[in-house]
C-alpha cells in the first residue's frame, strides 16, 4: 500500500505555534468570560499528553500485531486511492463516535477517558491531556479491519481524527456559519462535550463531524458557558494520579462490593452507578386528601 504520513508528527509545530498564540491572546485581550491558562493546569496536561506518546507506542505492539493477524484473514482487501481515503476517513469517524460514547457510559473505559475531561481550564492544552491506557479502544476498529482496511490506513484515519480535534478546545473561536456548525465539529460544539453541568453532560461525541450526535440523539447546541470539569473533580496536578484515579476508585468499588451482580456494575455500568444497597431512597410528596375541613398543621 501507499506510504502514509505521520500526521501527527507532522503537526506538532502546528499544536505549539497554535498555543502560543491562544496564550498571548489572553495576554492582549483578557476575556473574564474565558477559562484561560493556569500554569500548573497546563503543565499537567502536556505531561500527560508526553506520557500518553510512550504508552501508545507500547500499547500499539500487541494492537497492531492483532490487527494484523485478521487483516490477513479477511480476504476482502480496500486499495488505498485518491477515492477511497476519504471514505475511510468518514467510516473511521463513524466508528470513533460509538467508541467516544461507549467511553462515557461504560465505567471501565470511562477510566481511560476520564483523563482528558480532568482538567477544569478549555484550552489548546486541554486537547494534549490525552489518557495512558489507550487499550481500550481498539476493539472499535476491528469492523474496519474485518472489510479490508489495512491496519496502517486505519491508524492513518484515527490519527487524522486526533489533528482535526485539537483546534475545536479553545474559547478564543465563537460560532461559526450555520452549514459549518451543521455539519463539523467545532469548538461550539465542543466546549459542550467539555462541560460538567447537567442538560450539557454527555453529549456532542462527534470527531470530525457533528452529524453522528444530529443522527443518534445525543447533539445539544451551546446556550450558556459551559462549567468544564468533572462533575466531581479530582483536584490533583500529579499525572499518575490523573492517569489512574479511576482506575483506583473501580477497584476500591469492587473490593467493598458484596455480590458479583455489583462487581460487574461497577465495571460495565455507567460512572454514577451504585448498588441499590447504597443508592439514597427518591423522595416523593404524599398527595393531599381533600377534606371538607381544612387540617391543622403544626409544628412540633
Amino acid at each position: 500500500m501507499p506510504h502514509l504520513p505521520d500526521v501527527v508528527l507532522w503537526s506538532v509545530p502546528a499544536f505549539v505555534l497554535l498555543t502560543v498564540l491562544e496564550m498571548v491572546s489572553y495576554r492582549l485581550l483578557p476575556d473574564e468570560r474565558a477559562e484561560g491558562y493556569a500554569a500548573k493546569d497546563a503543565a499537567t496536561s502536556i505531561g500527560m499528553g508526553l506520557g500518553s506518546l510512550a504508552f501508545d507506542a507500547l500499547w500499539k505492539i500487541p494492537i497492531v500485531a492483532l490487527y494484523t493477524a485478521l487483516y490477513e484473514l479477511t480476504p476482502l482487501r480496500v486499495p488505498v486511492l485518491w477515492w477511497t481515503l476519504p471514505l475511510m476517513l468518514l467510516v473511521q469517524d463513524f466508528f470513533y463516535y460509538w467508541s467516544h460514547r461507549s467511553h462515557h457510559v461504560v465505567r471501565i473505559l470511562w477510566a481511560c477517558h476520564v483523563v482528558h475531561h480532568s482538567s477544569r481550564k478549555f484550552n489548546f492544552t486541554t486537547a494534549l491531556r490525552q489518557p495512558w491506557t489507550s487499550w481500550t479502544v481498539w476493539p472499535f476498529y476491528v469492523p474496519m479491519i474485518l472489510a479490508g482496511v489495512h491496519p496502517a490506513a486505519v491508524a492513518f484515519c484515527s490519527s487524522a481524527n486526533l489533528v482535526y480535534q485539537f483546534w475545536v478546545h479553545t474559547e478564543r473561536v465563537g460560532k461559526l456559519p450555520r452549514p459549518v456548525e451543521y455539519v463539523f465539529n467545532t469548538p461550539s460544539h465542543h466546549r459542550v462535550h467539555h462541560a460538567s453541568q447537567g442538560d450539557y453532560l454527555d453529549r456532542n461525541y462527534g470527531g470530525i463531524l457533528i452529524v453522528w450526535d444530529r443522527l443518534f440523539g445525543s447533539f445539544t447546541a451551546e446556550e450558556k458557558r459551559p462549567v468544564y470539569g468533572l462533575t466531581k473533580n479530582i483536584r490533583t496536578y500529579n499525572p499518575l494520579r490523573v492517569a489512574t484515579h479511576e482506575y483506583v476508585a473501580i477497584a476500591r468499588d469492587i473490593r467493598a462490593a458484596r455480590t458479583w451482580r455489583d462487581r460487574a456494575g461497577h465495571l460495565f455500568r455507567g460512572p454514577g452507578w451504585q448498588p441499590a444497597s447504597k443508592r439514597e431512597p427518591v423522595k416523593t410528596p404524599r398527595p393531599e386528601t381533600p377534606s371538607a375541613a381544612p387540617v391543622s398543621r403544626r409544628v412540633a
